[in-house]
């Protein structure tokens, strides 16, 4: 084959919209999303360089579809979890599993806020997150909710950009989390804290 020509078999990706994503959340680990290009995306995926464009448009919608990938299976892990504190522990795993999407999830100016799959997904996030706030009887259960989720992704998020691997050290983040969450929920006399 001629450098630079596409082979007929490249158009008959199995999953072209899948290798397109997986490429992409590569680039985003390695780089960052500012470093994404859909030309670039189809070279490495094997594809002609119209198919990423086919697929999602432009930049926005893929980065809307990594995002609402990302908030589904966040959605997905913490599914089953048994309450405020688990569900944190939940948070922190995933975001450290899947550091491209939390990347994007999180950045609404790269996104199509209006995107039916991203408010689909983002919604059934948000309603697993704010089950685990309902086993907390005589608490105001937005106030609470905003607070564990800042804790929780407070947390992944320094944790992600290195700011306290020194602290975690060997422990996975997810245990290091449950230190952080039993130390602001005890008093210093070791009663529970209200």
């Amino acid at each position: 084959m001629t450098p630079g020509k596409t082979d007929r078999s490249t158009y008959h990706h199995g999953d072209l919209r899948q290798a397109v994503l997986t490429a992409a959340l590569d680039v985003i680990a390695a780089d960052g999303p500012a470093a994404l290009s859909l030309r670039d995306l189809a070279r490495r995926a094997g594809v002609s360089h119209a198919a990423p464009a086919h697929h999602f448009g432009d930049r926005t919608g893929l980065l809307t579809a990594i995002a609402a990938q990302g908030f589904g299976l966040l959605a997905d892990t913490l599914a089953g979890g048994t309450g405020l504190a688990d569900r944190g522990r939940r948070y922190v795993r995933f975001a450290t599993a899947h550091p491209a999407h939390f990347q994007v999830m999180f950045a609404p100016d790269l996104l199509r806020a209006d995107d039916p799959e991203l408010t689909a997904a983002r919604a059934r996030a948000g309603a697993e997150l704010r089950a685990g706030v309902t086993t907390l009887p005589g608490r105001d259960a937005r106030t609470t909710g905003i607070a564990a989720w800042s804790l929780a992704h407070g947390f992944a998020t320094l944790y992600l950009t290195h700011n306290v691997t020194d602290a975690v050290g060997p422990l996975p983040p997810e245990d290091y989390f449950d230190l952080l969450t039993g130390f602001l929920t005890d008093r210093a006399d070791g009663t529970p804290g209200t």
